[in-house]
């Protein structure tokens, strides 16, 4: 299946107690209580996280009005759009990312996906297919993912020397059941 997303390092938030002692009183400990949980909460005035996640349509999180500031990009990919998360730090006040990856992501494995695509855009979109394939052929290299958790992981180190007064999670969104998973960031 591509994009899988794997189950190596993936821990299970089912309770308040599952919630990892460094997130428990951070809006990452919260959004996992309103997701996983089902706990109330107020509307916000102004956001406390900003969640970065892919732009897959078989994800929806359960957040209270005003909690978040959600950004989406394919493969939860922020590299070109770290401005949008500069922003939502700077003006926006936020000082959590939570940066969620999925389980069966189209990021992964891209390059297998070639013909398919030249052949979607010709189809659904009327571009020639020489255009077609150098689009694809210039833009897999920058949005291919590897392991949808071990992108993750790798973006939330990067992401934490970018912006050191941050606390940045990864969490990974299971397709098949609905859940957030934190991850380990040493899954041996």
């Amino acid at each position: 299946m591509i994009g899988q997303g794997g189950t190596k390092g993936r821990i299970p938030l089912e309770r308040e107690e599952d919630i990892p002692a460094t997130y428990r009183e951070t809006p990452i400990g919260d959004l996992v209580r309103f997701h996983n949980l089902a706990h109330e909460a107020p509307v916000y005035e102004r956001p406390q996280l900003l969640v970065g996640m892919c732009m897959d349509h078989r994800k929806q999180l359960r957040l209270p009005e005003g909690f978040a500031y959600v950004l989406r990009a394919g493969g939860a990919n922020f590299r070109r759009h770290e401005f949008k998360l500069s922003f939502a730090i700077a003006i926006g006040g936020v000082r959590a990312i939570a940066l969620v990856g999925h389980t069966d992501c189209g990021m992964v494995g891209l390059a297998a996906r070639r013909e398919a695509f030249i052949d979607g855009l010709v189809a659904g979109a009327g571009w020639d297919r020489e255009a077609a394939a150098a689009h694809f052929d210039e833009s897999v290299p920058r949005f291919e993912i590897g392991d949808a958790a071990g992108f993750v992981i790798s973006e939330v180190a990067r992401l934490g020397r970018r912006y050191p007064k941050v606390t940045v999670a990864p969490l990974l969104y299971d397709v098949a059941d609905g859940r957030l998973y934190g991850l380990r960031e040493d899954p041996s």
